[in-house]
């Protein structure tokens, strides 16, 4: 008799509980259930990356701040083994370019802030981080566009993707790829913002042959590039002494009245 007492006594709390949880979590249909552990609230999905993109960026400074800025560089999108499958691919070469979505691997912060401050707004003004491509955000998610050069098949990577114009770091998690739609991704019309008055910015470039022969040849255009969209933060005085890794060179530089002057190239 006191073991059933026990049971039942049980019973009783184990259903005032199951009643205490649906009165204390909001309801969710079954769409959203799916979503959802139901005791903890917590969103349940989760992403991995299909790829790894390879470019001449050993470090943040010196990366185009958008991607098509500096259309000359080049990159390589390799898969990891478990997406390392050409049937991944069937028809990509049908489109000219690519949306890549990324990680911000080096801009994970288990804190958000509601406002940033665009380097191209002097550093100053605060802006919506919703109202921004800053790399932190709540998900350091990024999105850039590339160009698609070519599927080259290799012996040990399987295939791979070259691109160009892409303005990441070497090495950042690759995490979806989708093409590009003229007809649907293009809109002629749309407005920019506040980005608006910086769609030129840009430096006038001299570079000394003597330095610029230092660089191989496959690589002269997309740094050229980078250094003509200006890599500086916009809040820094002009004349400073700047230096920035590329590929297997250290470029230094200075820039006044416009002018951006590369004064050494060393190998890293």
């Amino acid at each position: 008799m006191h073991i059933l007492h026990k049971c039942i006594k049980r019973c009783i709390f184990a259903i005032f509980c199951i009643k205490t949880l649906r009165r204390a979590s909001p309801r969710l249909d079954k769409t959203d259930a799916r979503g959802y552990n139901i005791l903890t609230m917590k969103n349940m999905f989760t992403v991995k990356p299909i790829a790894y993109i390879e470019t001449d960026f050993k470090e943040k400074f010196g990366i185009p701040r958008q991607s098509g800025r500096a259309p000359s560089l080049t990159a390589k999108i390799v898969f990891t083994p478990e997406y390392r499958n050409a049937e991944a691919l069937r028809e990509i070469e049908g489109f000219s370019h690519l949306w890549l979505l990324f990680d911000f691997s080096l801009a994970h912060k288990t804190e958000w802030s509601a406002t940033v401050r665009p380097p191209r707004l002097g550093g100053n003004k605060r802006v919506g981080v919703f109202a921004s491509r800053s790399p932190f955000r709540p998900n350091p998610i990024g999105l850039s566009c590339v160009r698609l050069l070519r599927v080259e098949q290799t012996e040990t990577e399987g295939a791979v993707l070259i691109v160009s114009g892409a303005d990441l770091l070497d090495g950042t998690p690759i995490l979806d790829i989708k093409p590009y739609l003229p007809f649907a991704d293009c809109i002629p019309d749309a407005t920019a913002g506040y980005a608006r008055a910086h769609e030129r910015d840009g430096l006038e470039v001299n570079f000394p042959l003597l330095l610029l022969e230092k660089i191989p040849a496959e690589k002269r255009e997309g740094l050229m590039d980078c250094l003509k969209d200006d890599p500086r933060p916009s809040y820094q005085d002009e004349g400073r002494a700047y230096g920035m890794r590329f590929a297997d060179f250290d470029i230094k530089f200075t820039v006044e009245n416009g002018v951006l002057t590369v004064t050494e190239v060393t190998l890293k």
